[in-house]
């Protein structure tokens, strides 16, 4: 017969083989919050946009990466949508600013005014001040106007009279631009390109795309469409997936690979400018986000290919006598891609 100190180890090992299977059925929740946030937010904003899932997915990514991003496209392909309905789907405090030729630094960020009561300057908050900011036609204001937005995008805070006003959190620009009118416009320095984690090119739609669109609206002849979004992600829950992007495991070889990959954009032959330290850590930032999108908890090489051209193609300058030439930056990635050994 055996006694009760014998058994004790059996009641220990039962514990242990609780313990980690609650540990395991806990991180396999923690896996799949962003993946089933990322489906429902897409499910949401397919109401009224159509046919540009992977737009909505970068700019997500972007968001959760506390990154910005810059939308390229023609008139009329939802880009103010876009940006409207992911605020109103997340929650999120919004405003939007055009940008025009006389458009001052002040009208953005703010400026401070005398009130004669209290005889004194007091500072009115301008539409930065907000949590998802659109930008459109950021290439229509001038350089000092684009400037001032340097401090606001990198470090969320804006410095007025010597006195740091911080902004709330999550903060997120998306700045729109047209690629085919160029009259009248000011082309975004590298330093300013350099702030954006992405670059996306909003493309037109195809036939089929064209009709859901028509056939949506028509018989909506007034409203707005983003009225019909309705809010899906809680605050908790935009933390949470952010918490668990930034704690995606990625590997030193990983870390290694993207290294070898931004280096090798500085050294190509065809190119004058390649990617900034900067661009190494949003490969890194957004690919952990794409990872956890994709209901892992580690990031893999193809991570990293999927959105390295995202976060290169503004940053990389091609040789002017090669781009003549009619090489662009996928001819340069390619190259680079096909060098490089990708870590196993």
């Amino acid at each position: 017969m055996e006694n009760k100190e014998d058994q004790k180890p059996l009641e220990s090992e039962l514990n242990s083989n609780s313990d980690q299977n609650t540990l395991a059925s806990q991180s396999m929740l923690s896996k799949n919050v962003l993946k089933e946030t990322t489906e429902k937010l897409k499910a949401e904003l397919s109401k009224v946009i159509i046919g540009q899932e992977e737009v909505i997915e970068f700019a997500f990514n972007a968001l959760l990466a506390r990154g910005h991003i810059l939308l390229e496209g023609v008139p009329g392909v939802a880009k103010t949508l876009l940006a409207k309905s992911l605020a109103q789907a997340l929650g999120l405090d919004f405003s939007r600013v055009q940008f025009t030729p006389d458009l001052m630094p002040s009208d953005v960020t703010g400026t401070s005014v005398f009130n004669m009561k209290e005889s004194n300057f007091e500072f009115k908050k301008g539409p930065v001040f907000t949590q998802i900011l659109l930008i459109d036609e950021i290439n229509r204001a001038p350089a000092k106007t684009q400037a001032s937005l340097f401090e606001v995008m990198q470090e969320e805070q804006i410095t007025n009279d010597g006195t740091t006003y911080k902004l709330k959190s999550p903060f997120f620009v998306m700045a729109t631009q047209n690629p085919v009118e160029q009259e009248g416009t000011y082309q975004l320095p590298e330093a300013q390109l350099d702030r954006f984690i992405f670059k996306i090119i909003v493309d037109l739609p195809g036939i089929e795309e064209e009709q859901s669109i028509l056939k949506r609206y028509k018989s909506n002849f007034s409203g707005e469409p983003s009225e019909e979004v309705k809010r899906v992600v809680s605050v908790k829950e935009l933390k949470e997936c952010m918490e668990h992007a930034q704690n995606v495991t990625i590997s030193d070889q990983l870390i290694q690979y993207i290294s070898q990959l931004v280096v090798a954009t500085r050294n190509h032959a065809d190119v004058y400018l390649g990617g900034s330290p900067r661009a190494s850590l949003n490969i890194l930032r957004s690919a952990k986000v794409n990872a956890a999108m994709r209901g892992r908890d580690f990031v893999t090489p193809d991570d990293v290919k999927f959105v390295l051209p995202k976060v290169l193609n503004h940053r990389l300058i091609i040789q002017p006598e090669r781009e003549m030439a009619g090489v662009g930056y996928e001819e340069v990635l390619e190259d680079i891609l096909r060098e490089i050994e990708v870590p196993r």
